[in-house]
């Protein structure tokens, strides 16, 4: 029958007459055939199955060879030997070769006639044996879809115990030498089916035997992290990502990351195939492991790999968002990998020039919705590389990062907290911050620069905490020892006045030359170009000088205008006098004239000594928790209070030709866009000779109303002044005025002082602030002790500010306000509670700025610290000038371009310093964190993780203390 069935299936007749004779043919096979005929047919089917010319021959041979086997199983059991299954693997059939899938479709089908019989179990360890070797010979595609698909059905096939271990590993070498062919979308679409119906096959058997999943993942491992040039691994490997569990992403990466034995250059050719993969389509979770590597070397602190490994890949990413398929990984990558690359520009620059995708990119995130500013920059916090939380090593082996505020502190070079202080406080004067950074000094070595370069690092350093050594140098005065605790508020008008005086002489010095292209003097062009103007209603002119014309940024930004008057209480004559300030020196009130502070009349000396009354002593200063006697605005109403002149002080009038007794009074003519007020604090002991500190607990208002007055005198009444002049101080007024003088002159004093002392004509009205920055002193001197300071970032039109300005009418311009006295900047100024909340009563917007160290905080404890800790003083206080909506010149006319209202970018010089110390930081992490590695198995000293500056607390001031503020044994003044 064998005979005349090959004969039928090659001959010429009608293919309806060969279906018809090869019919019969398999309906015979129901009937008894004998032994011979039955092996004579299955090696004709044979023949046919694997030889066939045509597409019927070997569908005839299937059909016999199905028909013949399932009556004559024991038979077809017996053909089935283990020789010529053998004999099929290793040699392969007739003019097949071994390596045909042919080979294993036949083997599949032949198994599946044999489907429960004892036949299969006998070749199952042939088998199990055979598949391991043909793993080994890198079989390609095509074959191990087949093989896996045989596997699938038969798992008693599968490689067992160890040698399922060797059959997985081998299995995943096999992957790197997959191939895409290079052809039509369906090959493609057949290429991946392949490889994924292989990837399944490795899922089940780790599914099956877990022992054999690690082994697995660290043969790919040592696949993607070898380094030799002529070997490049398929990315077909990034099918098996998807069957990895998630739940090993902790473990493996720590073994990663934290494994000695892998060098940098193994992580970063792994790394960068990781990223590589992001290619493969329909691969989930390979994001997911790309960021979580990513992270993990954040987290040890492997920076070197990942600036290596981002500059290499971002492109690649970047263009991988043309292909829908892969998206969504690659743009997951790209947001993790621009967002942590803050050290540098370089990561934008090699995107931004592929304008296509960049469009394409701002269209696809023009579907998100938009954060607000704070989200944004918790999120860039968070996604820094120095932020990274190290989950895989504790103690030494983990890295002090910069604070949860986003923040940057100073580091105290030795008793320097008193400029750390107060560079905080300037850098958080917003606008001030953005002039500063806006000028264009290239080139140049002036104070203003080494100022500028200082605020950058402060905004885009990545250490947590930054040495300014070059400022230190630059800026201290030169009667300051070095190594000493000094005067904060000395330092300060230091070293505006140094800015102030450099910018003149730079303007100056460019009026004798022509203007070249790189210039020191750049400073007074940019800085017009961003001036600030005086916030002053328009429907009150000011002096050429006071609307920003011709003025240095200090001037613009601080400073303000006085004017002294004095009338002589025998003629009635006025002498009056303007001079610039750029701080107000508030002195304290006697303690009898607390009650009256408003008009009070008593004796003022700067703060500077006190000749005359009883000195406080430091244990009977600390006053209780309960509400303080004195507001900071009871000072100002002070500082302002009209004061006699007589006795030793006695005025001489030229009009009388004589000493006689004079009325003096100060007016802030000009308000400045920052009010800077320094509390003299400092008093000096007679008896003791020695300056002693005022410990009086003074209430901070979040906001304040200045009266500025707005006067019509003649020119010949008004002189000019230094900057220089300490304006705060007063000659020493009478204490022993009877009070029937006092009511005999009244009349006369207020007459006179409404035609007098006020000019011509006056107009007062209600300036509204804001409080920006507080520098707070502890201890017992101004030579000893700890300054650290309270501040958060507003703006000239900070919304809560002026919806407070606008709910009272004490801070509103109007014709009655004339007729006010001094006390209108009251604390009646206060807004409504919901107002006050949002304005930073009860919320964190507020940065406390102790060295090192930065943290959150509120309003509530630069309120209560002297309650809390008497020797913890307010000293050096800056409120920000408010615009009033729907004032002439206010903020509707201010937003103009005339204030800066975002951050400017930085110049090139900034951005290139800046990038250059980044990476020297990143450098100088990842050796002392290999340092460490090695040395962590060895160490068992106790240490302290933060450094003992971030452990100090706010009243000391580095490891020699300064005497003030309770030590290092206060440890509840941690908590703020």
């Amino acid at each position: 029958m064998d005979k005349i069935l090959e004969a039928l299936v090659s001959s010429s007749h009608p293919l309806p007459i060969k279906r018809a004779i090869v019919k019969k043919v398999v309906e015979a096979a129901e009937k008894e055939v004998t032994q011979e005929q039955c092996q004579a047919l299955y090696q004709l089917s044979t023949r046919l199955i694997l030889q066939g010319e045509d597409a019927f021959q070997r569908q005839v041979g299937q059909q016999v060879q199905e028909a013949y086997a399932r009556f004559h199983r024991d038979e077809f059991a017996r053909f089935l030997s283990k020789e010529f299954v053998l004999g099929l693997l290793q040699q392969g059939y007739g003019t097949l070769d071994r390596r045909d899938p042919a080979i294993l479709d036949f083997l599949h089908g032949s198994l599946r006639l044999l489907l429960s019989c004892p036949a299969v179990l006998e070749l199952a360890p042939l088998l199990q044996t055979e598949v391991l070797r043909m793993v080994c010979e890198r079989p390609e595609a095509t074959l191990c879809a087949k093989l896996a698909t045989l596997l699938n059905d038969f798992s008693q096939c599968m490689p067992r115990d160890k040698t399922a271990v060797l059959f997985c590993q081998q299995l995943v070498r096999t992957f790197t030498h997959f191939q895409c062919p290079a052809g039509q979308e369906a090959e493609l679409r057949l290429y991946v089916t392949q490889v994924n119906s292989v990837a399944t096959l490795l899922q089940g058997i780790w599914k099956a035997e877990p022992a054999t999943l690690l082994p697995s993942l660290q043969e790919v491992f040592a696949i993607i992290s070898s380094t030799d040039p002529s070997f490049d691994p398929s990315i077909a490997l990034a099918s098996l990502v998807q069957h990895i569990p998630l739940q090993m992403i902790t473990v493996l990466i720590k073994s990663l990351t934290t494994d000695q034995n892998v060098k940098d250059a193994s992580m970063t050719q792994a790394l960068s195939r990781m990223i590589d993969w992001l290619s493969w389509p329909l691969a989930n979770h390979v994001d997911t492991w790309v960021i979580a590597l990513l992270k993990g070397l954040a987290a040890v602190q492997k920076f070197t790999i990942l600036i290596d490994v981002t500059l290499l890949k971002i492109e690649l990413v970047f263009n991988r968002l043309w292909y829908p398929i892969v998206r969504q990984g690659a743009l997951a990558v790209l947001s993790h990998m621009l967002l942590s690359f803050q050290h540098s520009p370089e990561a934008f620059h090699l995107v931004r020039k592929y304008h296509s995708t960049v469009k394409l990119l701002y269209l696809l995130l023009q579907e998100l919705p938009k954060p607000s500013e704070e989200k944004i920059k918790f999120v860039l916090n968070q996604s820094a590389w120095t932020s990274q939380s190290n989950s895989f090593a504790s103690g030494l082996m983990r890295l002090t990062g910069k604070s949860e505020t986003g923040k940057t502190g100073l580091v105290n070079l030795g008793n320097t907290c008193y400029m750390n202080s107060i560079i905080q406080t300037l850098f958080m004067a917003t606008d001030f911050r953005r002039s500063v950074l806006s000028l264009h000094l290239n080139g140049s070595n002036t104070l203003m620069k080494k100022l500028q370069l200082l605020f950058a690092f402060l905004a885009h350093t990545q250490r947590a905490a930054y040495a300014p050594r070059n400022f230190l140098e630059a800026s201290r005065p030169p009667w300051f020892t070095v190594g000493s605790q000094q005067d904060c508020s000395e330092y300060l008008r230091f070293l505006l006045d140094r800015l102030h005086e450099e910018e003149k002489t730079l303007r100056a010095l460019q009026t004798t030359k022509p203007k070249t292209d790189s210039s020191d003097a750049d400073i007074i062009d940019e800085g017009a170009s961003h001036r600030v103007p005086n916030s002053l209603p328009s429907s009150h002119p000011e002096p050429e000088d006071a609307k920003g014309e011709g003025q240095t940024l200090v001037e613009r930004m601080f400073g303000g205008r006085l004017s002294t008057g004095i009338r002589c209480l025998q003629c009635h004559s006025l002498s009056e006098k303007e001079e610039p300030f750029t701080d107000l020196s508030l002195a304290f009130c006697p303690p009898a004239l607390q009650s009256t502070v408003g008009p009070c009349q008593g004796s003022v000396n700067g703060g500077s000594e006190n000749l005359e009354g009883p000195v406080k002593e430091p244990q009977s200063v600390e006053r209780p928790t309960s509400e303080p006697a004195l507001s900071l605005t009871d000072l100002v109403e002070y500082f302002l209070a009209p004061e006699i002149l007589e006795e030793e002080n006695c005025y001489f009038c030229e009009r009388c030709g004589s000493l006689q007794r004079a009325e003096r009074a100060m007016r802030v003519v000009a308000a400045p866009e920052y009010l800077i007020l320094t509390l003299l604090r400092f008093s000096y002991d007679a008896t003791c000779h020695v300056r002693r500190k005022i410990l009086d607990n003074v209430r901070i208002p979040l906001r304040m109303c200045l009266p500025v007055h707005q006067h019509h005198a003649s020119a010949s009444n008004t002189g000019a002044a230094t900057s220089g002049e300490n304006l705060a101080k007063k000659l020493k007024p009478s204490r022993r005025e009877e009070e029937e003088e006092e009511e005999q002159e009244k009349g006369l004093t207020d007459s006179g002082r409404e035609g007098g002392l006020r000019g011509e004509r006056s107009d007062m009205h209600s300036v509204p602030y804001v409080l920006s920055s507080v520098v707070m002193h502890s201890g017992m001197s101004s030579e000893s002790g700890h300054y650290y300071s309270y501040g958060r970032n507003v703006s000239g039109t900070d919304r809560c500010a002026v919806a407070s300005t606008l709910a009272n009418p004490c801070c509103r311009t109007s014709e009655t306000d004339a007729g006010l006295s001094n006390s209108s900047q009251s604390e009646s100024c206060a807004a409504p509670r919901e107002v006050l909340e949002s304005a930073g009563q009860n919320s964190r917007d507020w940065f406390l700025f102790n060295d090192s160290r930065v943290t959150f905080t509120n309003f509530q404890s630069v309120q209560n610290i002297t309650s809390r800790f008497p020797k913890d003083t307010a000293y050096v206080l800056i409120y920000r000038k408010q615009d009033v909506i729907g004032q002439p010149g206010g903020a509707q006319g201010s937003m103009n371009g005339s204030r800066l209202n975002a951050e400017p970018p930085l110049h090139k010089d900034l951005m290139d310093a800046i990038t250059k110390d980044n990476k020297l930081f990143l450098q100088e992490q990842e050796l002392n964190a290999r340092t460490r590695a090695l040395q962590a198995a060895s160490a068992s000293c106790s240490f302290r993780p933060n450094g003992s500056d971030d452990n100090e607390p706010p009243g000391s001031c580095g490891p020699s203390g300064g005497g003030g503020g309770g030590g290092f044994n206060t440890v509840s003044r941690l908590v703020f």
